[in-house]
């Protein structure tokens, strides 16, 4: 069964930096696509940055240049660095995971975290 689980989520002021992680089991590793999506209230859950399966990696417009997204295998752990924080990230963010060789940041997931909130004041 997979389980992803997230923390690292807070809150900051604008311009500020924070850490999400997610720890992984039940994935069967490098056969997946992992990421992060977030939903801010009254929004539609939208990606924000995924890792496929040979390492390449997709960004959501909106955090390009700020955000990066990392894996440490070894600890079965995926990480999304977040720098230079606006009010408009402030959102729920979720760890998710997808049997595939690649998914589009409008794609369907196949298991998501429980979510991990992050608020950012201007």
């Amino acid at each position: 069964q997979v389980k992803l689980v997230e923390s690292g989520g807070g809150s900051v002021q604008s311009g500020g930096s924070l850490k999400l992680s997610c720890v992984t089991s039940g994935l069967t590793i490098p056969g997946v696509c992992r990421g992060w999506f977030r939903q801010a209230p009254g929004k539609e859950r939208e990606g924000v940055a995924l890792i496929h399966r040979m390492g390449a990696t997709t960004y959501a417009d909106s955090v390009q240049g700020r955000f990066t997204i990392s894996v440490d295998n070894d600890a079965n752990t995926l990480y999304l660095q977040m720098h230079a924080l606006r009010p408009e990230d402030t959102a729920m963010y979720y760890c998710v995971a997808a049997r595939r060789s690649f998914l589009p940041l409008e794609g369907e997931p196949d298991t998501w975290g429980q979510g991990t909130q992050v608020t950012v004041s201007s």
